[in-house]
């Protein structure tokens, strides 16, 4: 089978790409794959480092909040297009992956312009503007959480989960809980990273280990407050070795996130970012709603809600929640999303 799989941009759409890519190779070490991506995106370093073939589009996506950014797009999306519709005929792949965003929508329309078969995947609750366009033709859509099916018109949607890397695998957290995760994204979280700093104190008298991803407008300040008990990173590659260590998490609602936390079966507070239109909002109440997780609505974020938040978790609750995160995790979801491409390409 020749696949082509069209994702980048961020590493919500790129990591997933990338571990399809793997499960492909492993499952199928005859068969050719093709990635493609956004041009001067992280993927022209990361595709090509992981040993697989990249092609590269020039497009961008509708900025919801600086509307004047998209000025540029009457120029961009046709140049794209006919980029995406270049690649895929000199490529002739049996079946098109669109792993979400706009970095897919060249390689998907051209595959819908040429009558070759297309499977979307969508990691939020709120299907993107990309995957609205095109479901409806899509011989199926993969979903990551419940109640994204209600919101598409397509003839098939299979909840798959995200494609991982590896290292997230299921273990038991401890109850009462020793070790605390914050993680607020590769580029921090600042009311996240306030609260956690003003509630440092009574954490650490909750906590044997508070582990905080701080980011990297956040790292300097929290370089200088780390202390015994306290160790913060700006940045981390080993993001599966820190949920392996933690017992309860304290995070934003990106899906990528919430995959990675569900896999390893952990419970957490989730604090969804209001930007994009509030998608996070949706992602952690579809993962609150199963029981997984509670949530705490950003502008009522501080130190003393953060810290009345966390008391109000017994070990009953840790131990329901986190049975709830586990059984909603996917660790085989590369393998998931293949059996549906195969069937595509059928």
């Amino acid at each position: 089978m020749r696949l082509l799989i069209a994702g980048g941009g961020t590493g919500g759409h790129l990591f997933p790409a990338l571990a399809v890519a793997r499960a492909f190779r492993a499952e199928e070490p005859a068969g050719a794959v093709l990635l493609v991506g956004r041009a001067g995106g992280p993927e022209e370093r990361l595709v090509p480092a992981a040993g697989f073939d990249l092609e590269t589009v020039r497009i961008r996506g509708l900025d919801r909040d600086a509307l004047w950014k998209n000025v540029v797009l009457p120029a961009l999306v046709p140049a794209g297009l006919w980029t995406g519709l270049r690649i895929l005929d000199r490529f002739r792949p049996d079946v098109v992956l669109g792993m979400g965003g706009y970095v897919m929508a060249p390689a998907v329309w051209a595959a819908r312009v040429r009558g070759v078969p297309y499977v979307l995947h969508e990691k939020d609750v709120r299907p993107g503007l990309a995957t609205r366009l095109f479901a409806a033709r899509a011989a199926a859509v993969c979903t990551t959480l419940p109640g994204t099916e209600r919101r598409l018109r397509t003839k098939k949607a299979v909840l798959t989960g995200v494609p991982l890397r590896d290292g997230f695998d299921r273990r038991t957290p401890r109850v009462p809980p020793k070790t605390l995760l914050v993680a607020g994204g590769s580029q921090g979280a600042r009311r996240l990273n306030q609260a956690v700093w003003g509630a440092l104190d009574g954490l650490l008298q909750r906590f044997a280990k508070v582990a905080h991803v701080a980011g990297e407008q956040g790292g300097d300040e929290a370089e200088r407050r780390r202390r015994p008990g306290y160790e913060p990173v700006a940045f981390t590659g080993d993001m599966a070795g820190l949920m392996a260590e933690a017992d309860l998490i304290v995070c934003r609602a990106g899906v990528g996130t919430l995959a990675e936390l569900t896999a390893v079966g952990l419970p957490a507070v989730l604090v969804p970012g209001t930007f994009g239109g509030g998608h996070q909002l949706e992602n952690a109440k579809a993962v609150a709603g199963v029981g997984a997780a509670v949530v705490l609505p950003d502008p009522e974020l501080g130190p003393e809600s953060l810290l009345a938040t966390l008391d109000g978790l017994n070990g009953p609750r840790l131990r329901s929640m986190a049975k709830a995160s586990a059984a909603l995790g996917r660790r085989d979801a590369a393998r998931r999303v293949l059996a549906v491409v195969r069937e595509a390409a059928a």
